[in-house]
């Protein structure tokens, strides 16, 4: 293996940049469309920026076994349908820098699923960890004020966000578990599939709302920003990432997600970056990186 370049790791901290952009691309696209339109058209445009790099970079799709087809199905429901109608309903609700630092939680939740469900060890630094997160993510919904929100309730808009970050660590947890003899870009190119055909399906009884006129030159640069940059092209190179790096560097990496998404917000959408903002999304990345350190 060749030594890493300045290039790798200009890719890798491209990858969290991107996917830190897809908060304000999003709330752009439910400015306009419903949660699950705007999940349907920006998935009919990653599917076909993922089998351009299926053709591209692995000369197409392989043949699936009946367990594989099932795999994938469970894949698209979980982390194409679910997550995206979360991640869109929660911007319909939330300022895109307040979901930015609610996604803090995704590698937490997913090592926590991974050691319930796959039986891998969590050290005690890394359950402290996993608390440490939570509570930043807690001040951040709270807007600081910790003890009030508990007879408060939370939002919808951050319930939302939260069941986007499970649908996504389930995701990936049941891709670690029934996914074998598959590439990530196969895998991920036959959950799309799949997941885009159950957005379809429910988004049908909308497609007699669209019109010309909502497709203006943002809109179009918004639902391409979400296919083929934040879907197709971050995937690609993350996992060349991986291969270059190794997934543990990778992964420490994707930690900036929340970081570039409330810097993106705060400076294209003009978003207020309020003080519980700041500490929670302090406290839960430090919490994040205690879980992430192996």
């Amino acid at each position: 293996m060749n030594a890493p370049r300045p290039a790798d790791y200009a890719r890798l901290i491209a990858v969290p940049a991107i996917w830190g952009g897809t908060f304000v691309a999003g709330k752009h696209v439910v400015g306009t469309f419903s949660a699950l339109m705007g999940s349907f058209e920006r998935y009919v445009i990653a599917c076909v920026a993922l089998l351009i790099a299926a053709f591209a970079l692995e000369g197409g799709l392989p043949r699936l076994t009946r367990q594989q087809w099932f795999a994938t199905f469970v894949l698209g429901l979980l982390g194409v349908f679910a997550y995206n109608l979360f991640f869109m309903g929660a911007l319909e609700r939330l300022p895109a820098s307040r979901a930015a630092l609610i996604i803090a939680l995704n590698p937490v939740i997913t090592i926590a699923l991974s050691s319930f469900a796959l039986g891998e060890h969590l050290s005690l630094r890394r359950w402290m960890g996993v608390a440490v997160a939570l509570t930043g993510v807690w001040i951040v919904i709270s807007h600081g004020d910790v003890i009030s929100i508990a007879s408060a309730g939370v939002g919808l808009g951050e319930l939302f966000m939260l069941c986007a970050v499970i649908s996504w660590a389930l995701y990936t947890v049941i891709g670690r578990k029934v996914l074998t003899g598959l590439s990530p870009i196969a895998a991920t190119n036959y959950a799309a599939l799949f997941g885009t055909l159950l957005l379809g399906l429910v988004a049908s009884r909308e497609f007699d709302t669209l019109h010309a006129g909502q497709f203006d030159w943002k809109m179009i640069g918004a639902l391409l920003y979400l296919g083929v940059g934040g879907t197709a092209l971050a995937f690609v190179w993350y996992y060349m990432s991986i291969k270059k790096l190794g997934a543990s560097i990778a992964s420490i990496f994707t930690n900036l997600v929340p970081v570039f998404g409330v810097a993106i917000s705060v400076l294209v959408l003009g978003e207020p970056l309020l003080p519980s903002m700041l500490v929670g999304g302090a406290v839960a990345i430090v919490g994040v990186f205690m879980v992430s350190r192996v």
